[in-house]
């Protein structure tokens, strides 16, 4: 019997690519169980024998760490137990039910081929692979292999297929031991402070007010120079100007030597000495060739740099393009910290594939013409090789974005191997008295690589006219210029970036996630030219943080933790051991920072304005019938001055007032959430969305999830099928819809668009053989839509063939609906229409007729 082989990489996209390339574009391909990913099939020689081989992919991550579930629920959990509490693995994305669809493809192979991303993370990601597939095949030191590759070129992947190796644990137990640290110091800190300062104010403007062992410091070195800027005072100088002529009658402005002088006197007095001259003598005129060298290899600190500086493109955003690039490839692995090319490396076979193009291919023949130069000698990391195009493109091939990258990163490599650029500078220097002057110039002598990079180029050349040692010139004018100091601006992302390198905080990969996270937090803005300016919440956290404890917003904090998780990943400490030391040092910290938050929040009483002050009455108080507030700003919330309580609210979406009934369990007036015409509504009573009532009612559930027996706004009256997109989701009419009537599922984003425009919508008594509620729909006489001019019908949405027309189902427009902090979404299983088990059971035969809904 042929033996078996599963491989697994780690994009679908990289997996056809890679299966294309080994069967030689012989496999044939067929979905998976959990419809996101294929498997592609094969035979191939192998260990000396024919193996069948099943190439398919992960989507990132199988699995993600989180706390069990008692410990998610933030009312109840003290955050300083979240230090040691239990934690397990959960999947990474429950939809995608990846571990059963690795355990079922699994099933009978002899052999694990890894083809996971060649860094850190990939590492952790075979792991997972590894766990997954466990219990469907036997798994030893034999049957699990490695590959490493750089490159989706034949070349790199048929040699990496030749020369497989063993996954990394180490490096992966450092990955795990990152995530637990983040995960444990991140919920700690921010849950405590997110529930202090959002239960106080009510214009923070943010949904959480987080805390990042990496997020918090990068935060820090931008307000670090908000700090210079508004502290920094202007200073006047004065700068000594000569303008002398040459005897062909060109007039040259002279440098002082002094360059500036900060008190005006002795400026002046300079300016007298020089006056009292009408001539000036040249003391001597130099020149010497010097070089403007090209670039070193392209790592991706660099890229990022560049991408945001000269491309206008966020660090996220480019990584997120260069991996596109890479998975279909046209560069090799975009993340590697080495500027150094292996001897063995094919530059000139890499040079010969752009010589044909149009945009750089003249510049690539007369390299190739004039011979390669050899890149400068860089650092190497161990880990990849440089950013290098792997094969030519053109503009029609890429998108705008893509193109701008794909660009930079050939120009770049066609830099490295090009000659450096060579001019001839020019020094003449004068002597005025005592006071020296001197003018400087360069004559371009080879553009070398700046050809290609042309944005490095000399705008012109900057002649020094022919003086003469000795020659006396005259002096046309002599003057003071005042001027003043400038602050410095704010940080751009690229020098965020190399902030970020040299202190250690973030790796290659994690550096752009956090920029991204303190605009996404509402802690910076991005200016013009990629500037980050912080904001009053970013500015007042820093200043906070370093009233109670500085080190909890300085680099060393992290840049020690990255030295401890090396020594994981490089199997010189153990992981348990990191991990205790470290959490036992935050833990300290956040015992210290929640005894003296008072101190941060005088700098928020500042700053912000109490939630009492704040917001629109919009509906009563369940407990003292008062008006409570509806405060907009981030999170959406409504607060009782009275009660002195908070109460969170859907979020990203339009609040109103739901016809002022109320709650039958506490009285509380309902409100209706909705995310727009396209979009989910529902209504809700604002304490059982933060209190559930019901044991099966999970905190952040509006009434369409209520399990209420005879609520006519529950889930028991509402509730109409099961939903066939997701599992334990209920499709409920929202009774506020009209008259753009829709079903909408309590639990996935599944909207049926019902009955536009009719007068009166219901869900009936009766059940439908395919399990589904019937729905009694109304119209008024002079809009009626239904057979016959009939004005009034019940049938069932599925199967009723007078209702076909009337019924169209798509995806909700996505605006997730997030709770505010304090707890989670809901998550839990929807019920039918309560214990009567009306409208639980799906469609029986109704499956495809249902899906054929979707748009």
């Amino acid at each position: 019997m042929m033996k078996r082989a599963l491989m697994v990489a780690e994009k679908p996209s990289l997996a056809a690519s890679l299966a294309n390339i080994l069967s030689n574009g012989r496999s044939t391909n067929r979905k998976g169980i959990n419809n996101a990913c294929s498997i592609h099939e094969w035979n191939m020689q192998f260990k000396g024998e024919s193996v069948h081989f099943l190439m398919t992919s992960v989507c990132g991550h199988v699995m993600s760490l989180d706390f069990v579930g008692k410990f998610n629920n933030w009312d109840r959990v003290d955050p300083a137990e979240l230090f040691h509490c239990p934690t397990e693995k959960k999947e990474a994305v429950a939809k995608l039910k990846m571990p059963p669809f690795l355990a079922k493809e699994a099933k009978g192979c002899d052999y694990l081929v890894l083809w996971l991303d060649c860094d850190k993370e990939g590492e952790n990601i075979c792991f997972e692979v590894i766990d997954a597939v466990r219990e469907s095949m036997r798994i030893t030191d034999h049957n699990v292999f490695r590959a490493h590759f750089s490159a989706i070129t034949e070349k790199d992947i048929k040699a990496a297929m030749n020369n497989l190796g063993k996954p990394n644990e180490n490096e992966a137990k450092s990955v795990d031991a990152r995530q637990e640290l983040d995960l444990r110091i991140g919920c700690a800190f921010t849950r405590f402070q997110t529930r202090f300062f959002q239960g106080k104010y009510g214009d923070l403007d943010a949904s959480l007010i987080s805390y990042g062992p990496c997020q918090t410091p990068t935060l820090g070195f931008c307000v670090q120079r908000h700090d210079e800027i508004q502290t920094f005072k202007p200073e006047p100088y004065w700068v000594l100007q000569v303008t002398v002529q040459t005897s062909e009658g060109k007039e040259v402005v002279l440098d002082w030597e002094r360059v500036r002088c900060f008190e005006k006197e002795i400026a002046t007095m300079f300016l007298m000495q020089v006056k009292e001259f009408k001539e000036a003598k040249v003391t001597s005129v130099s020149m010497k060739e010097k070089a403007k060298v090209r670039p070193l290899a392209l790592n991706t600190v660099e890229l990022m740099r560049v991408a945001s500086s000269g491309l206008g493109m966020g660090p996220h955003h480019a990584m997120q393009i260069a991996e596109r690039l890479y998975t279909q490839g046209y560069i090799s692995y975009p993340r590697t910290e080495t500027t150094h090319y292996p001897e063995n490396f094919d530059l000139l076979e890499v040079l010969r594939q752009q010589q044909h193009s149009s945009d750089w291919g003249e510049e690539v023949r007369e390299v190739l013409s004039s011979g390669i130069n050899r890149p400068k000698k860089g650092h190497d990391a161990g880990d990849h090789p440089p950013i290098t195009p792997m094969r030519t493109a053109s503009r029609s091939e890429l998108d705008g974005d893509s193109w701008r990258l794909y660009d930079y990163i050939t120009r770049h490599f066609i830099a490295t191997v090009s000659r450096d650029c060579t001019y001839l500078s020019t020094t003449a220097k004068f002597e005025i008295g005592k006071e020296v002057f001197k003018c400087t110039g360069k004559t371009l002598l080879d553009p070398g690589y700046t050809i290609v990079m042309h944005w490095q180029s000399f705008s012109k050349n900057e002649t020094v006219p022919p003086f003469s040692d000795g020659e006396i010139v005259n002096i046309q004018e002599a003057k003071l210029q005042e001027c003043q100091t400038c602050p410095p601006d704010y940080l751009t992302e690229s020098e965020l970036i190399t902030l970020m390198e040299k202190h250690g905080i973030g790796t290659d990969a994690s550096i752009p996630v956090h920029i991204n996270n303190i605009c996404q937090r509402n802690y910076v803005a991005v200016g013009s030219g990629r500037r980050l300016v912080p904001t009053s919440l970013g500015i007042v956290l820093v200043h906070g943080y370093q009233k109670i404890d500085p080190e909890l917003v300085l680099p060393t904090m992290r840049s020690a933790l990255e030295e401890q998780l090396n020594l994981i990943a490089h199997g010189q400490a153990s992981m348990h051991a990191v991990l205790q030391h470290s959490l036992e040092i935050f833990k300290q910290k956040f015992l210290y920072f929640v005894k003296n938050i008072e101190g941060m929040d005088q700098l928020f009483e500042v700053s912000f304005s109490p939630l009492a002050m704040l917001g629109k009455a919009l509906s009563r108080c369940g407990k003292c019938r008062r008006y409570m507030k509806y405060v907009q700003a981030k999170p959406a919330r409504l607060h009782c001055s009275h009660c002195d309580e908070t109460y969170s609210l859907p979020q990203n979406g339009v609040v109103r007032i739901y016809k002022e009934l109320k709650c039958p369990l506490d009285d509380f007036e309902l409100l209706s959430w909705s995310a727009g015409n396209k979009g989910k509504s529902y209504p809700l009573c604002p304490y059982c969305y933060n209190h559930p009532p019901f044991r099966d009612m999970k905190k952040g559930s509006g009434c369409n999830a209520c399990t209420h027996p005879s609520c006519p706004h529950s889930l028991n009256s509402n509730g109409v099928s099961s939903c066939v997109e997701c599992d334990g989701g209920v499709l409920v009419l929202d009774p506020a819809s009209g008259p753009k009537w829709k079903l909408s599922c309590n639990r996935c984003d599944v909207i049926i668009h019902i009955f536009d425009d009719a007068h009166k919508v219901a869900v009936d008594d009766g059940t439908c053989e395919c399990g589904a509620q019937l729905i009694c729909v109304n119209y008024k006489e002079e809009r009626t839509k239904l057979p016959n001019e009939a004005t009034e019908l019940t049938g069932c949405v599925f199967c009723s063939p007078d209702f076909a027309n009337l019924v169209e189902k798509h995806r909700a427009i996505n605006r997730p609906n997030r709770m505010a902090p304090g707890g989670r979404a809901a998550r839990g299983r929807g019920r039918g229409r309560g214990g009567k088990g009306r409208g639980k059971g799906k469609p029986k035969d109704k499956m495809a007729q249902l899906a054929a809904y979707f748009v």
